[in-house]
C-alpha cells in the first residue's frame, strides 16, 4: 500500500476531501516520527508497537576482504506486531 492509496481509502471511508485526508495522514506520520525521535515508544492497540533501539558501535569485518571495519553506533526503528494483528493475519480476518 502506498501513501496515496492510504489517503484515498481514508477519504472514501470518511467522506472527507482528499486534501484533508492528506493532512490527517501527514500529521499522523509526523507525530509518530517525532515520538520515536524523542525516544518514546508508540503503542497502537491490536496493531503493534514501535520503538527505537540503540546499537553500540563495534569492530566488524568486510566479508569480501576480511579487513577490519569500524561500525558506528546507530539507532534503528523496531516494530513488533500486536496480538490482534498477528491473529488477523493467521486467521485471515478482514478487520481488527
Amino acid at each position: 500500500m502506498t501513501k496515496y492509496e492510504l489517503v484515498t481509502a481514508l477519504a472514501k471511508k470518511t467522506g472527507i476531501p482528499l486534501r484533508r485526508a492528506y493532512i490527517v495522514v501527514d500529521t499522523f506520520f509526523e507525530r509518530l516520527t517525532r515520538a520515536l525521535m524523542n525516544g518514546e515508544k508508540v503503542q497502537i492497540r491490536n496493531f503493534g508497537n514501535l520503538e527505537v533501539r540503540h546499537y553500540d558501535g563495534y569492530t566488524g569485518r568486510n566479508p569480501k576482504t576480511g579487513q577490519k571495519v569500524k561500525v558506528s553506533p546507530k539507532r534503528l526503528p523496531l516494530f513488533k506486531a500486536g496480538l490482534g494483528l498477528r491473529n488477523m493475519l493467521n486467521k485471515g480476518q478482514k478487520t481488527l
